[in-house]
């Protein structure tokens, strides 16, 4: 009797895990804007599960800030705010600039991460591939840069500042459209790592992303 209540309760979290696995597609890809509203009667209706399967997975991205739950009026995408936007992007700057002045002292296996990072960037340009996928890849080649500190700590505060950044990504196409440009951005910034122009790099990278903060608050218009 137990056990067939252990196998209901894994096959349950299974399908809430498929649903919170959609929801943040469809938020990635911009499917989803900001403020739309999450109605349980509709997901439920559109996606043929429960009520209270999409309950726990509205929790889920709630609890991971991708969406926001008022009282009387449910639950919502969540709206970047200006004010976050900026302070992440300030503090990702700190932590990719200090990794980009550390590659000599790097690990060989961090140094390989990064090269390996902008290959499967650049792969993805060339693919054609979809948003999510450019969205994803852009920001694993910026994550690497804070691996080359050699801190496993530094590296999951990048993975959160990600995830709070590809919240406001998702609502721009700006990806989309210079996603070229992007990858030949950080190639040559590599390069210049590659060759020992490490302060150069440095400096490169500080005003690529002053000038994402820039695009990024402008395309969403705060």
């Amino acid at each position: 009797m137990g056990e067939s209540f252990g196998n209901l309760h894994l096959e349950q979290s299974s399908i809430v895990d498929r649903v919170v696995e959609e929801l943040r597609r469809a938020i990635f890809d911009g499917e989803l804007e900001s403020g739309t509203p999450l109605r349980e009667v509709a997901l439920a209706e559109q996606l043929g599960i429960s009520r209270p399967t999409v309950r726990e997975a509205l929790t889920v991205l709630v609890a991971e800030g991708l969406a926001t739950r008022e009282p009387h009026r449910g639950v919502s995408v969540a709206q970047p705010d200006p004010d976050s936007v900026a302070d992440v992007c300030r503090a990702r700057a700190v932590l990719e600039v200090a990794g980009a002045r550390h590659w000599a002292e790097a690990e060989e296996e961090a140094r390989e991460a990064v090269r390996q990072a902008l290959a499967a960037y650049a792969a993805a340009v060339a693919d054609g591939a979809s948003y999510q996928v450019l969205n994803a890849r852009h920001l694993a080649v910026h994550a690497s840069f804070v691996g080359l500190l050699g801190s496993p700590r530094l590296v999951a505060v990048a993975e959160g500042l990600s995830a709070e950044l590809r919240l406001a990504l998702a609502q721009i196409d700006r990806l989309r459209r210079n996603a070229h440009d992007q990858a030949g951005s950080h190639t040559h910034l590599v390069a210049m790592l590659e060759r020992g122009d490490v302060a150069a790099a440095a400096d490169h990278l500080a005003e690529h992303l002053a000038d994402a903060e820039v695009a990024i608050k402008a395309a969403l218009r705060f």
